[in-house]
């Protein structure tokens, strides 16, 4: 009876302090900006274990969201991602991680050993997830020998303690000689609580500031080379990338800082046809790449060189211009194509033909295998989040446009000539203007794109959707 008295009491604790929480703190944290460079990190929490222990379930519920992906098929997790948790007034990063599966020759176990390694290396604290119910296996103990070298904090979760009767079966864990075990159902939140007050105590007390950097998300169809680019720039192999399509189900953040560039980069799933999307897996890693898309300042659509622009390339376009997201498009496996001195020419026309009538958009050829002008995207994605945020006075918006407005005034209806008095660029996150005229509802859309055209040739909007409005004076 004394288990359950005291599982009742955590989870009455959860629930006391959650509410305190949310009293004190501000509205909840949205997937956290994890800075790459070490030495600014603090209040990391990593998740490590065997596969299907139950990790990305705990991770869920510490960040309070979906963003793990969890499937009863075990190693669904194939790299590290990132969320962000609190509490009691006290914000921390969890590090969700693959199953670690000791001296695998599987090329996605091999690469997931990996990935947990640099995930203890950043972590401040260890949480170590074991099965209740299978007891200590081989793998646990691989898994433990390696904590132990880590010198981190490590605590040992017994997941799955869903009754009193499996509560008796958690001393078995004190062999692994870490130290205290803590009972948990990672499922419904019992033990949560005791777990985190225990942790919160190995937290450095270092304000983080909300981060306001650039975010820059890569998107593209599976396996058109975007983990390749991320490792290629940080030179780090920071996402797993094997000749498998599909290999990033998650999407990966990244805080850049080199050659005088800083931003957040982010790597996404990649995007399949929704006939292809049958798992639920899948499902949940397509929903996932279009909120990073959401999410965005600007994204670097990848394509493929060798099989050409394709429709789903152009409902990722359309996706990013939906949602007034800058745009850059990545030609990669450039060095896999025949040229000659009008190929770059045509593949460029190509593209436009497919994208229209958005066409001012950096298009970049590259080789992310032989680095070629990697670099130059990245450079070209923070000048489109320049011109996503550019500000053009209004007296200088009225000097450039209106005599143009007036060479070119929009075609009279009905008998009715319409006149544009005013122009003014309206507060927003991406380029918006209104234009205060007699008749807005005689403009027609080939004068608005003959406006967003003009507005382009004046002043650089080259990457950014513009919004233009006609409104009565």
């Amino acid at each position: 009876m004394q288990p359950e008295i005291n599982r009742l009491v955590v989870d009455s604790q959860w629930l006391i302090a959650k509410f305190l929480s949310s009293l004190l703190k501000t509205p909840g944290p949205l997937t956290t900006a994890i800075n790459y460079q070490k030495k600014t990190m603090s209040n990391i929490i990593a998740i490590v274990g065997r596969p299907n222990v139950g990790k990305s379930t705990l991770f869920n519920r510490l960040t309070e969201s979906r963003k793990a992906i969890v499937d009863d098929m075990s190693g669904v997790t194939r790299d590290r991602h990132y969320g962000v948790g609190e509490w009691i007034d006290k914000q921390f990063t969890v590090i969700d991680t693959g199953g670690y599966v000791a001296n695998s020759e599987d090329v996605y176990e091999a690469a997931i050993r990996e990935q947990v390694m640099i995930a203890i290396e950043e972590a401040t604290v260890l949480i170590f997830m074991v099965d209740v119910t299978t007891g200590i296996t081989d793998l646990d103990d691989d898994i433990a020998q390696v904590l132990r070298r880590s010198n981190k904090p490590v605590f040992v979760c017994a997941n799955k303690v869903d009754n009193t009767a499996l509560y008796n079966e958690i001393h078995t864990f004190y062999g692994f000689g870490l130290g205290e075990v803590y009972p948990l159902s990672s499922m419904t939140g019992s033990g949560t609580g005791e777990l985190l007050d225990e942790i919160v105590k190995n937290f450095e007390d270092i304000p983080e500031e909300e981060n306001q950097l650039p975010k820059v998300t890569i998107a593209g169809r599976p396996n058109v080379g975007k983990s390749s680019l991320v490792n290629a720039l940080i030179g780090k192999e920071r996402n797993i990338v094997t000749a498998n399509a599909g290999t990033t189900r998650d999407s990966i953040k990244i805080h850049y800082n080199q050659f005088g560039h800083e931003f957040m980069l982010i790597d996404t799933a990649g995007l399949r046809k929704k006939t292809k999307v049958k798992e639920n897996l899948e499902f949940y890693s397509v929903m996932r790449t279009i909120k990073a898309l959401e999410e965005a300042d600007v994204v670097v659509l990848m394509i493929d060189a060798v099989e050409g622009i394709e429709s789903q390339d152009i409902n990722i376009f359309h996706l990013a211009e939906k949602n007034k997201k800058g745009i850059v498009i990545l030609v990669n496996k450039w060095d896999l194509i025949e040229k000659n001195t009008q190929t770059m020419k045509a593949f460029e026309e190509q593209i436009h033909e497919r994208i229209r009538p958005f066409t001012d958009v950096p298009i970049i050829f590259t080789s992310v295998l032989n680095k070629q002008r990697i670099f130059k995207a990245i450079e070209a994605a923070l000048e489109v989040y320049k011109n996503r945020s550019k500000k053009i006075p209004t007296s200088k918006l009225n000097d450039v446009m209106l005599p143009l407005i007036e060479k070119f005034p929009p075609p009279a209806l009905k008998g009715k000539h319409i006149k544009i008095k005013y122009i003014t660029q309206i507060n927003a996150t991406s380029p918006m203007f209104a234009f205060f005229c007699n008749l807005p509802q005689y403009i027609k859309d080939p004068y608005k794109r003959f406006i967003e055209n003009k507005l382009r040739e004046n002043f650089d909007f080259s990457g950014a959707p513009i919004q233009i409005y006609f409104r009565q004076k």
